[in-house]
């Protein structure tokens, strides 16, 4: 006979669920079975439920799905602070002799890190496009995922790879790059070993070609190939900088768009990171085939890209979810903040105060990441059946007592506190620190390996 489902109850506090129809509740509860979603409702929990191994007094909270994270580069956290003043090619040129240094004790303290300040932040589910894989420098995918695995963090690696070199009139050296067959060779290997289809999968994987600047033409149609053939989702950078779309009229006689429809790269099984700049023809053909998008707003800012037309494509019924993007062009590494910068950024637009409101920034980074990563059936939102992936905000200190709204005091006000964060049923996050990992231990390790590739590459 199966053991009966242990039960988590929730109470006493306001939630915001991000269903269809954005349904809240100003005092509620959460049931939570397992690793899914039971019941939610107002007031408090019903009576009688069995097997109730834990309950939460959660007074003075907001519980909201857990947040998703849509475009990372884990690498990068060991190369913060660098090329603070650059565009982004520029930025890219200064920092990828560093970056072609990197070896597997490198990459697994840059994702510890990485993962430590998201799931701190309210993040459940994380994603890292990782793409530089230097000769000799160990099994890169592995550590990665294995560091998502410790941290309870439910997880998708996008393989990425280049293999445009400076020779080939790309951006990266050559030194840098694989070659076309041995990238799609090792995409391959890490999806038979890695990918979990399954509705409760902690690790997925996506194929993930770079930049079409770093990228050949024939990787970037294979790779897609590759994906759709092996059933998993695909991913890249698009539209993120006025000097792609100089690079790919020059290169290509196509804007960045035109030229990813022409290899494949649309579809709903397809999300970009940035697409900054689309006119509407582009938007349009993103709308018609589905095509996601990761806005990452402070990153976009930090490297000059520009603005993008979040508003418009959520009205044409483009999927879009946040991302933090690399920690070397978003310094902080957290997503919460992308709620607050997602909405202001968006107001500095042409559509002025009406761009985003409170509710919408929440739904970019939980529900709106979830479709993007072709996961909204089983997270980004409250909903009985769901996994259970949620947060429990503090909002009645200081910082949040006298903000009316909870919604608004969440992304609007101060960074929130996180009380407490589940995954898939098994809380990661207790009064802001990790009950998964050595926070301090992380510190150290990322300092130390940070120090390490500084010597190697003559920059300490």
């Amino acid at each position: 006979m199966a053991a009966a489902l242990q039960r988590v109850v929730i109470e006493n506090c306001s939630i915001a669920t991000v269903d269809a129809d954005d349904t809240e509740y100003a005092d509620g509860h959460l049931v939570l079975a397992g690793n899914r979603i039971e019941a939610v409702g107002a007031g408090p929990a019903p009576d009688g439920l069995e097997n109730v191994v834990r309950r939460i007094d959660a007074t003075g909270h907001l519980a909201t799905p857990g947040l998703v994270n849509t475009h990372h580069h884990f690498y990068q956290w060991i190369t913060r602070g660098l090329a603070t003043d650059h565009n982004l090619f520029d930025w890219l040129v200064a920092l990828y002799p560093t970056w072609a240094r990197i070896d597997e004790p490198m990459v697994r303290a840059a994702a510890q890190g990485s993962l430590a300040m998201l799931a701190r932040g309210g993040v459940t589910t994380a994603m890292d496009h990782h793409y530089v894989f230097p000769r000799g420098s160990g099994d890169l995918s592995g550590a990665i995922i294995g560091a998502a695995r410790d941290m309870g963090v439910r997880f998708t690696l996008a393989r990425g790879s280049m293999d445009r070199s400076e020779k080939d009139g790309g951006l990266p050296p050559d030194f840098a790059v694989e070659t076309l067959d041995g990238a799609l060779a090792a995409t391959e290997e890490t999806v038979a070993e890695h990918h979990d289809a399954s509705f409760d999968a902690m690790t997925q994987v996506a194929v993930a070609p770079c930049s079409p600047f770093s990228v050949s033409t024939e990787l970037l149609r294979q790779g897609a190939e590759l994906g759709r053939r092996l059933g998993v989702r695909l991913h890249t950078h698009g539209s993120e900088t006025v000097e792609e779309e100089k690079f790919c009229q020059e290169l290509f006689g196509l804007g960045p768009t035109d030229y990813f429809e022409s290899t494949g790269w649309l579809g709903e099984d397809v999300w970009m990171a940035h697409c900054v700049h689309m006119n509407d023809s582009d938007i349009d053909a993103f709308a018609r085939t589905r095509t996601g998008v990761a806005h990452c707003p402070s990153s976009n800012a930090r490297l000059a890209a520009g603005i993008a037309r979040v508003p418009d494509m959520l009205a044409a019924g483009v999927p879009v979810g946040l991302g933090v993007d690399g920690t070397a062009s978003n310094e902080s590494g957290e997503l919460h903040t992308e709620l607050r910068n997602a909405l202001l950024v968006n107001r500095l637009g042409a559509h002025r105060e009406a761009a985003l409101n409170t509710r919408q920034a929440l739904r970019l980074g939980t529900h709106g990441g979830a479709r993007v990563l072709g996961r909204d059936r089983e997270i980004g939102s409250l909903e009985p059946g769901k996994l259970a992936d949620l947060v429990l905000w503090r909002l009645d200190t200081v910082a949040h007592a006298s903000i009316a709204d909870p919604v608004a005091a969440l992304v609007l006000g101060a960074a929130a506190p996180v009380t407490a964060s589940f995954v898939n049923g098994r809380q990661i996050v207790e009064n802001g620190r990790l009950l998964t990992a050595d926070e301090d231990a992380i510190a150290r390790t990322t300092r130390e390996e940070a120090r390490r590739l500084a010597r190697i590459t003559g920059r300490d």
